[in-house]
């Protein structure tokens, strides 16, 4: 072997170690991410709520995030959620269900992709929800639905708001009609919750699709998103392909549905938590006022019959 053929191939050893890619695992684990102007350190973007300083770009965040940004880091407790028989149907595609569940776990440390919680905004004592995307895309099966029923019947034992944060694509196809049940069963709950008159608000954060807009995440006294965050049931390529129109660059955007009267505000994920503390007080204001006027009209039709009897 000559001079110039060991020079090739050291050269070629220098182009595989150049080409080499990081896995989605060595990105996760490091110290960066991107946005619009590339890498940019996770710490940067932790200190500004994982919001991008440049773009406005909000990221997408964990359930325990979420609820860190709301309730104050630690300030909060973490209800335990009944868990329901896994993979009923033995679901195997290019992998088994179960094993995607196992990964979900590792990677989240959550057991579902629902997180419960309760704590307190400013004095106001809160049961909230948050769904984290990055379990099996936030999808709904019969585990959360079950997430989702307690949290509603905590926030009634408690006579407390009921605050939601939906994420995901959907129910999940692995659990087929068992997940579309939910859709059903988290309305009824949702509307157990409003015979209680207790306040039910939702803060839409991206993406939230298909079953999940479709059901319980629609269903809210008053609805609110972050900015620039998909809000939709079928995606927009179906659409466009189904009315055989070009459809606007904003479409289905939080901005866009705000136009048109989909969710009452977007909000900026820092101005979230002040916005909840102002909206529950009036809302449990007006809540104290009608009960009180419950019991005024009760004591009214109790005075005639008194007299009657007497």
């Amino acid at each position: 072997m000559n001079w110039l053929t060991k020079a090739i191939k050291f050269g070629e050893k220098i182009k595989k170690v150049l080409k080499k890619r990081p896995s989605k695992e060595d990105i996760e684990n490091s110290d960066w991410t991107s946005c619009c102007k590339g890498p940019v350190l996770k710490k940067e973007l932790e200190d500004n709520l994982w919001v991008c300083g440049s773009c406005g770009k909000h990221h997408r965040i964990s359930c325990r995030q979420r609820f860190d940004i709301l309730f104050g880091k630690n300030a909060y407790e973490i209800l335990e959620t009944p868990i329901p028989a896994e993979d009923p149907l033995n679901w195997v595609d290019t992998k088994s269900y179960k094993d995607r569940l196992k990964t979900a776990r590792k990677k989240t440390n959550q057991n579902c992709a629902v997180m419960i919680a309760r704590g307190k905004v400013d004095g106001i004592e809160i049961t909230a929800g948050a769904i984290n995307f990055d379990f099996i895309g936030g999808s709904v099966g019969a585990a959360e639905g079950e997430a989702i029923i307690y949290g509603v019947q905590h926030a009634i034992d408690n006579q407390t708001p009921y605050v939601f944060f939906p994420c995901g694509g959907g129910q999940r196809m692995f659990e087929s009609p068992i997940a579309l049940a939910n859709m059903t069963r988290t309305t009824l709950a949702i509307n157990e919750l409003k015979k209680n008159n207790l306040p039910y608000l939702v803060c839409f954060t991206d993406p939230t699709a298909g079953g999940i807009t479709a059901s319980f995440a629609m269903l809210g006294d008053i609805h609110f998103a972050e900015p620039g965050c998909l809000i939709a049931f079928a995606g927009k390529r179906v659409i466009q392909a189904t009315v055989k129109e070009e459809l606007s660059a904003d479409f289905q955007t939080s901005e866009f549905v705000e136009k048109h009267g989909f969710v009452d505000r977007v909000i900026q994920r820092k101005d979230i938590k002040k916005e909840i503390s102002t909206l529950l007080s009036i809302l449990l204001k007006r809540e104290t006022e009608l009960n009180s006027e419950k019991l005024n009209d009760s004591s009214d039709n109790i005075e005639p019959l008194t007299k009657a009897a007497s």
